[in-house]
């Protein structure tokens, strides 16, 4: 009779002694990093969006997980050793804000897995295969802003009637450019529109630029500078007011800073949706069988201080299609 309880006692002895095991082993806590061409200043509201994506999936930092935060502060040739050191720290997972650390992050590592907080076209960047199935340790998120230019030029047609002339201030040295200048060009061909491209490939070139566009006669400005190189908000929308130029930007942070208008993809959003791609991932799914999520928020924005400022008046059936106005 021993022998028999002992022989049904022992699977359940070496079950609690496994289970007891398995409660004393501390869990792994995930280590993202989130990286960033722009100083973290610029980037508060897009980090705090991922951190608040991630919270809302039952993750507390600290707990179980670890976000670090990693910047170039607008420097690109600071990305490439940055992310050498996480390879070598083995992170899990790397979030890349835009193309310019897309790149780097993809040059150093085909394993740790990439999730693409924003870029305008992964495809032709040759982040990933296509947008339903990227193939490899990269996804995300991609904004297609480029295809937003040619909309952004039809709302300056808009507000200035007049319009025969815009000023393109665009970094050559980009995809991002050159495609939104492609998209632009046609727009201005319906809209009978003039376009004057200035190149800005560096921080000292922005005074030039509005300098340039002034003296051409330029009745507006349509901004596509890289991202990475437009970490002085206020000091450029200061330079657009005193030049008396209606520049529209792509995001809203720029009329928030004192911009004029901007049309574009929501990034806070977007950012926020990447905390589901870690999510996914952390849970054992691929980047490969994660298809590239393109943006579903677009956001108008209008600062009616700044159009008094130079001189410019909205027209109410343009105010009407704002999702925000600045007063």
């Amino acid at each position: 009779m021993k022998a028999k309880l002992l022989v049904y006692a022992l699977p359940a002895l070496i079950l609690v002694t496994i289970h007891l095991s398995e409660a004393q082993q501390p869990k792994k806590i995930s280590r993202i990093v989130y990286v960033t061409a722009a100083p973290l200043s610029a980037m508060e509201y897009r980090i705090e969006a991922f951190r608040q994506g991630l919270r809302e999936l039952g993750y507390i930092e600290g707990k179980n997980v670890i976000i670090a935060l990693r910047a170039a502060d607008g420097k690109l040739d600071r990305l490439p050793p940055l992310m050498g050191e996480l390879v070598r720290e083995k992170v899990d997972i790397i979030v890349a804000a835009g193309a310019a650390v897309t790149r780097p992050a993809k040059d150093v590592t085909s394993t740790i897995p990439i999730v693409m907080a924003q870029d305008p076209d992964p495809v032709a960047n040759g982040f990933v295969a296509s947008l339903a199935r990227p193939g490899g340790n990269i996804t995300g998120l991609s904004t297609f802003r480029p295809e937003l230019s040619g909309k952004r030029l039809e709302l300056l047609k808009e507000v200035i009637p007049k319009l025969s002339r815009v000023a393109v201030f665009g970094t050559s040295t980009t995809l991002d450019s050159t495609q939104a200048l492609r998209e632009t060009e046609l727009a201005a061909g319906v809209l009978k529109v003039q376009l004057q491209y200035l190149d800005v490939l560096d921080p000292k070139d922005f005074e030039s630029a509005f300098r340039a566009a002034v003296k051409e006669r330029a009745d507006a400005v349509l901004w596509v500078v890289s991202g990475a190189l437009t970490t002085q908000r206020a000091r450029i929308v200061d330079i657009a007011a005193r030049s008396r130029l209606p520049v529209i930007y792509e995001l809203p942070s720029w009329v928030e800073a004192g911009g004029l208008m901007s049309y574009g993809v929501n990034l806070a959003d977007l950012d926020r949706r990447a905390a589901w791609y870690v999510d996914k991932i952390l849970k054992g799914m691929r980047p490969a069988d994660l298809p590239v999520e393109q943006p579903k928020k677009l956001e108008f924005v209008i600062n009616l201080k700044a159009a008094k400022q130079i001189g410019v008046t909205i027209p109410p059936n343009v105010l009407a299609r704002a999702d925000k106005v600045i007063k």
